[in-house]
């Protein structure tokens, strides 16, 4: 019979993801997902890696003991949504020189704990623990960029006052692209806009004037465009409170020349890597959600045909939207953007 690992071969081997946070016991859950298995997935989810039903279970201070004094560089890749952020994560993975983490579910554990109470004191040791534990590359030499889910976006401020050593990159898209992008994917993506409103008036995150019973009033496009505000509000911020150590990226730029954006984020988060290799790079010629072929100029005309769709209805929201921007001193083009040329 094969004995359990260890608490040091677990911690020691990146394969093994720090996948979740359970406060009740004050421990992680540890599963397998080598280096290839995350490529092939969008996100680090049980929807898309399978359900797991023995993970490794570890106590914190058993893993908090086994990492001292070992901390790989990390870096952020923090999104509004719709915005080829998958792609850019994936793109960024280069053996040797970073490794990436697309949505890991521990992060999203960490937002949930704090919305169900724990206190901030405990709140920051915990998530000090996971980023360490998130932060382990495949070899010395890798960094890690994580791109969290945007429910995390809240907490960004906090992770990176964690890791003063760590940049971070805001990709947002416009705001009429994000609600064309809202628009197409149909009913279900605008039910999520409304959860992610939710749960970002949780977290006290939305400051634009409105009053909670105002949100009931909202078609779905402007509830979408609310959250879209929101994040563009506080990308706003986080770059003027760490100028240098942080740089926005529009989705336009990224997808218009994504080799010259790839390379212009390796160099803002300091990564080693062959530059003249990220036009080979797969994850450059495949739709980061299902992995087919991605046909050049395939985002754009999927744009143009939610225009003709749903032009007049945007057009509107955009014009709202705008109004709310001005009164609240919103940057639709947001500051500090990556040189990609």
């Amino acid at each position: 019979m094969t004995s359990a690992p260890s608490v040091s071969a677990i911690v020691d081997d990146a394969e093994w993801l720090a996948h979740r946070y359970d406060p009740g016991h004050d421990a992680f859950h540890f599963r397998r997902v080598d280096r290839a298995a995350r490529a092939d997935v969008p996100f680090l989810t049980d929807l898309h890696l399978g359900e797991e039903n023995s993970p490794a279970v570890l106590r914190r201070t058993d893993c908090r003991a086994a990492m001292e004094g070992r901390r790989s560089p990390i870096h952020f890749l923090f999104h509004s949504a719709y915005c080829a952020s998958t792609m850019l994560a994936q793109a960024l993975d280069h053996p040797g020189a970073a490794t990436s983490l697309s949505e890991p579910v521990l992060l999203n554990d960490m937002v949930g704990w704090r919305r169900r109470g724990a206190s901030p004191r405990d709140h920051a040791a915990v998530m000090d623990d996971a980023l360490a534990l998130l932060g382990r590359g495949f070899a010395a030499s890798e960094a890690v960029i994580v791109k969290p889910s945007n429910i995390f976006n809240p907490l960004a401020r906090g992770a990176l006052t964690l890791r003063p050593q760590a940049r971070a990159i805001l990709l947002h898209a416009p705001l009429r692209d994000f609600l064309l992008s809202v628009a197409r994917k149909g009913m279900w993506c605008r039910l999520w806009c409304r959860e992610l409103l939710e749960s970002y008036l949780a977290e006290g995150y939305v400051q634009l004037g409105f009053e909670a019973r105002d949100y009931f009033r909202q078609s779905d496009l402007q509830v979408a465009a609310v959250g879209w505000l929101a994040q563009q509000q506080a990308f706003a911020a986080l770059l003027a409170w760490a100028p240098g150590r942080i740089a926005s990226l529009d989705s336009e730029v990224l997808t218009q020349d994504p080799v010259a954006a790839v390379a212009a984020a390796m160099d803002h988060l300091g990564l080693a890597g062959d530059r003249t290799a990220i036009a080979d790079h797969p994850a450059l010629g495949r739709n980061s959600k299902s992995g087919a072929p991605f046909a050049a100029g395939e985002r754009q005309r999927d744009l143009a045909a939610a225009e003709a769709a749903y032009g007049e209805e945007i057009a509107q929201v955009v014009g709202w939207a705008e109004a709310v921007a001005d009164q609240a001193g919103i940057p639709l083009a947001l500051p500090a953007p990556l040189p990609t040329h």
